[in-house]
């Protein structure tokens, strides 16, 4: 068994993929209409339709689907770059620190709620640091 990739429900499939494409530059591989896989494995989908998919029923609440309870980590290679490109966009978190492993981050919400960390790169085998 091997993981592939986290799937967040979204409300809005369109506003999401714009968000993901347009704000963090991930280039989509595959648009489905309510699935959308972009290059890195990283995917979204729609989520009545997910939800009709799993339990068999849509939920009826229009809450967000962000809990603050999940965390979409990224990275790339120029964290201020990044930084000065997306925080216009999003509801920050906070802007870049130093976390106690060494590593710069920068944590904001994508248009679902989801809590977003873009870092630098760090070679931790695979694993993260938070």
């Amino acid at each position: 068994m091997r993981f592939i990739n986290p799937i967040p429900f979204v409300r809005d499939i369109s506003r999401s993929k714009e968000f993901y494409r347009d704000i963090l530059g991930i280039k989509v591989l595959k648009d489905f209409g309510d699935f959308v896989l972009f290059e890195t494995g990283f995917a979204i989908h729609a989520g009545s339709s997910l939800e009709r998919t799993v339990w068999r029923m849509a939920s009826k609440s229009e809450e967000s689907y962000g809990r603050r309870n999940l965390l979409l980590y990224f990275e790339h290679d120029d964290v201020e770059a990044a930084f000065e490109n997306i925080a216009r966009h999003v509801e920050l978190i906070h802007p870049i620190e130093r976390q106690a492993w060494g590593q710069r981050v920068f944590r904001f919400y994508d248009p679902d709620g989801h809590a977003i960390e873009v870092g630098e790169p760090q070679d931790l085998g695979g694993l993260h640091g938070s």
